[in-house]
């Protein structure tokens, strides 16, 4: 199989958009902007979903599901949320088509079916779900409410990109009402803290944990947290985020409940959510030149095994002692694929499961049968070695957990000597043009001196690192006093 990518060093976006579409993962749909998730791509997903979900029900969160449609005035009720949102918004304004008298055959839109309120195709969905809190909420009793869903959102993006930026997009969000404000801070860096653990433990991505500026906030919040990783081109890449919203939200949809002395009082909230975007993260970590590299933890298929024959005789005996090799696989809860296609060759289902990132690939052919062995390749290191027959199930094992760490500190090991110290702005314009990365330097705080720097250099600060250490110092653009150090970095 001639994979032809085009090299990161060459092109590292068209070797992005080759690989996702190479890989099989997805395309772009006939609708524009919008793409088809295609199954092995989808696969992914789901066990991105099925690690993510658990995890929200380990922390007492229960899933539900609303509308997808919001009425325009509910929308506009939190002013912030609705201004930041409103460039992005798709709209329905009419309910129904029918048939075009001047063009025979085709349809219009029926201008006696205007609805009487336009609705808004959800780009989030505080607005609808905080009406809905409203009459759920009477008592401290019902308080805390801890909901997410797994749904599809509109953002009506012009210029996008698979997985990273699609006009609709598949995500999570929490959305969490409580009594006190402690307690909806403390909701919003534990969930943080989930999204921070599963891209280290799942993803093998290492973050950084902090806080969004002002201007870099999610509309409505009165705090964004956020985990910024760092890809293999320099970019960063928000990988997820939650929002303490204050009472914003509870007063603007007149969420309240009757605490213990029986006054009443507006709830406190949080929301936060991760995205289809985690894959563009998964692909642009680990990945290289030859394919995708996926962590064992979320490969669809964790071990590929290749059976290398002659004749139809050879094929059943190997498939035989396939058979063993793959049940006793399976009992460890590993994935396992037997590719005995006819229709390809042995160098064909090589190429096209590195490819696929597939972690490990066995492969079996008459003279391991005679020697009692297998040869086992590494996908992430490209190494192959021949294991013996009695100890390939555990080997096989302990092979997926080193992948799996070794991808971690592979990626941490890129990030740590990513993360560059300067000091005045000629060196930021220097390193963030030369080296890239995270640039870790001084801000005077001050939403006029974040836009300047973006205009001037196209880097926005990432994060204020939660591990931010209080140092006097000098801004690295103005040189005005600054108490902490700040991360820019261009970002995806």
């Amino acid at each position: 199989m001639s994979k032809n990518l085009t090299t990161r060093s060459e092109d590292y976006s068209k070797w992005y958009n080759e690989l996702v579409v190479k890989a099989d993962l997805a395309e772009n749909s006939g609708v524009r902007g919008c793409m088809v998730i295609k199954p092995y791509g989808y696969a992914i997903w789901e066990k991105m979903q099925a690690e993510l979900d658990r995890m929200f029900k380990e922390t007492g969160h229960q899933n539900a599901y609303f509308p997808l449609f919001v009425p325009k005035s509910m929308f506009e009720a939190e002013e912030k949320n609705a201004e930041g949102f409103a460039k992005e918004c798709a709209v329905v304004t009419h309910y129904r088509l029918k048939n075009d008298e001047d063009r025979p055959g085709k349809l219009m839109v029926d201008p006696n079916a205007k609805l009487e309120e336009e609705l808004i195709v959800r780009p989030t969905s505080e607005a609808i779900i905080w009406s809905t809190y409203k009459g759920w909420v009477q008592s401290y009793r019902d308080l805390p409410l801890l909901i997410n869903q797994w749904a599809n959102v509109v953002r009506w993006e012009m210029r996008t990109r698979l997985f990273l930026r699609t006009a609709e997009f598949l995500w999570q969000e929490g959305h969490t009402a409580h009594a006190t404000k402690d307690e909806a801070i403390e909701e919003s860096e534990k969930m943080m803290n989930v999204y921070a653990d599963f891209a280290e433990n799942f993803m093998a991505i290492p973050v950084v944990k902090g806080f969004k500026t002002e201007t870099e906030r999610f509309a409505g919040a009165d705090e964004t947290y956020c985990i910024e990783a760092l890809m293999q081109d320099g970019k960063a890449l928000q990988a997820g985020t939650s929002h303490f919203l204050g009472q914003n939200f509870a007063k603007a949809f007149d969420v309240k409940f009757a605490n213990a002395e029986g006054k009443q009082e507006h709830v406190w909230g949080t929301s936060w959510g991760v995205s289809t975007r985690l894959m563009g993260a998964l692909i642009m970590t680990h990945s290289d030149d030859q394919g995708l590299v996926l962590p064992p933890n979320l490969a669809p298929i964790q071990v590929v095994i290749v059976p290398i024959y002659k004749t139809d005789e050879q094929l059943a005996q190997i498939t035989e002692a396939v058979k063993d090799l793959t049940a006793k696989l399976r009992k460890l809860k590993i994935t396992v694929k037997f590719d005995d296609r006819t229709t390809q060759k042995p160098g064909f289902k090589f190429a096209e499961w590195e490819l696929k990132g597939v972690p490990v690939r066995i492969a079996v052919g008459p003279k391991d049968l005679e020697n009692g062995t297998f040869e086992v390749a590494r996908r992430d290191n490209l190494t192959k070695e021949v294991v013996a027959g009695e100890k390939i199930v555990e080997h096989v094992n302990d092979l997926l957990e080193k992948i799996q760490t070794d991808l971690f500190t592979k990626a941490l090991d890129y990030r740590n000597t990513h993360i560059t110290e300067v000091n005045n702005f000629e060196e930021f314009k220097e390193v963030l043009e030369g080296k890239g990365g995270f640039l870790s330097a001084h801000w005077d705080g001050t939403a006029e001196t974040e836009e300047k720097i973006k205009e001037l250099t196209k880097a926005t600060i990432r994060c204020i690192p939660l591990d931010a250490v209080e140092e006097a110092g000098a801004c690295v653009f103005t040189g005005k006093p600054s108490s902490k150090r700040v991360l820019f970095a261009k970002a995806y």
